[in-house]
């Protein structure tokens, strides 16, 4: 039962391979059995490669079916339509597409096992990617946020530069009434005379300005350090919504990205591996002996072909005898009197019918 599920997988006929030997049975059984085993990996590369697409178990293994028996019927036609020749060179030439075609499914297999064969690997290469991305990312909104941030700074610095000009000022008009007071500078005269109550007065009014510039220029730090705080909430915001982003930049394609990353000889050789799986097939019908079942094939063919021909040259034979028969009927005829004369007799009632119609229908017009 299960050879004869291999044997049908292989694509040949099954009612010649009956009247073959049980060695001739068992190596095609042995083809179908790659082919199918081909498929079932197929299937299984296409449901992993499909899970981390949809991240949904049912329809990753749905679509993978689909995956592995279009593959499945693939091989199972490739494998068929080879024949057997007596010239290798001929054979290697009508197999070609067919290995292209085999070597575009190997790769298509093994990716998505690699992929998962070196999983941690790629993703140990993600992470640092994603480290990556992320910083790129703080520095690319930092971009957007910080000449704002820094100009709200420097008003800052100049407000708060304002103030201690101001308090230097009256630091140093302080500095002036009380050594008046004291006789060190000025007039020199120890007390508070009209010198003092002058430069006085004039620190106080000047003090009155610092003290109503540092409420006014409080105000302004104060508002301006809230611009500030609001650029930066909005900072963390925008860092907050766009990192999902980043954390789920682990598809398909970022995962073959970071598997290009790694070493490309383990990779190689697992795409060997499929390869050489893909294309066995192949070569086992290329490779071995012409056999009795290729023979009966050729055989069979041989007989339809034959029979084909034969069919086609009757038909033209008989074909090309009722032209001539025709020929010498027609041209028997030709001068018959009688068959003249009717033909006239009838040809003449009918354009006179015509002729009366084109009448009655003018008068209708008029």
């Amino acid at each position: 039962m299960l050879k004869q599920f291999f044997i049908i997988c292989s694509g040949s006929d099954t009612d010649i391979l009956e009247h073959c030997s049980k060695g001739e049975q068992n190596k095609y059984a042995g083809i179908g059995a790659t082919v199918f085993f081909t498929a079932i990996m197929a299937f299984i590369a296409a449901s992993y490669a499909l899970y981390t697409v949809f991240d949904n178990l049912y329809a990753a293994i749905f679509f993978g079916l689909i995956w592995g028996l279009l593959i499945f019927n693939l091989d199972r036609y490739i494998v068929s339509t080879i024949k057997k020749s007596d010239n290798f060179i001929d054979e290697v030439i009508q197999a070609s597409p067919r290995i292209l075609l085999a070597i575009i499914i190997a790769i298509v297999i093994s990716k998505p096992l690699e992929l998962k064969i070196f999983e941690k690997e790629i993703n140990q290469v993600l992470l640092e990617q994603k480290n990556e991305l992320t910083l790129a990312n703080k520095n690319q909104i930092a971009e957007q946020f910080s000449p704002a941030i820094n100009d709200l700074n420097n008003n800052i610095t100049a407000l708060q530069q304002q103030i201690e000009v101001k308090e230097a000022e009256v630091n140093a008009l302080y500095n002036t009434y009380i050594a008046e007071a004291e006789g060190t500078a000025g007039t020199k005269l120890l007390g508070k005379g009209p010198v003092y109550k002058e430069k006085r007065d004039k620190h106080d009014a000047l003090l009155a300005e610092l003290q109503q510039l540092k409420a006014q220029n409080k105000a302004k730090i104060s508002d301006t350090e809230n611009q500030i705080a609001t650029l930066k909430g909005d900072y963390e915001n925008q860092i907050v919504s766009t990192q999902p982003i980043i954390n789920n930049f682990d598809g398909l394609m970022a995962r073959v990205n970071a598997l290009s990353a790694l070493p490309w000889l383990p990779s190689f050789f697992i795409f060997l591996l499929f390869l050489t799986i893909e294309t066995s097939p192949i070569f086992a019908k290329l490779l071995s002996p012409k056999g009795a079942y290729d023979f009966k094939l050729q055989d069979q063919e041989a007989a339809v072909k034959s029979n084909i021909l034969q069919n086609k040259n009757q038909r033209d034979t008989l074909l090309k005898t009722d032209y001539a028969i025709n020929d010498r009927v027609f041209n028997d005829i030709e001068n018959e009197d009688e068959l003249y004369k009717y033909k006239k007799k009838v040809t003449e009632e009918l354009m006179r019918k015509q002729q009366e119609a084109f009448y009655n229908k003018q008068a209708k017009i008029l």
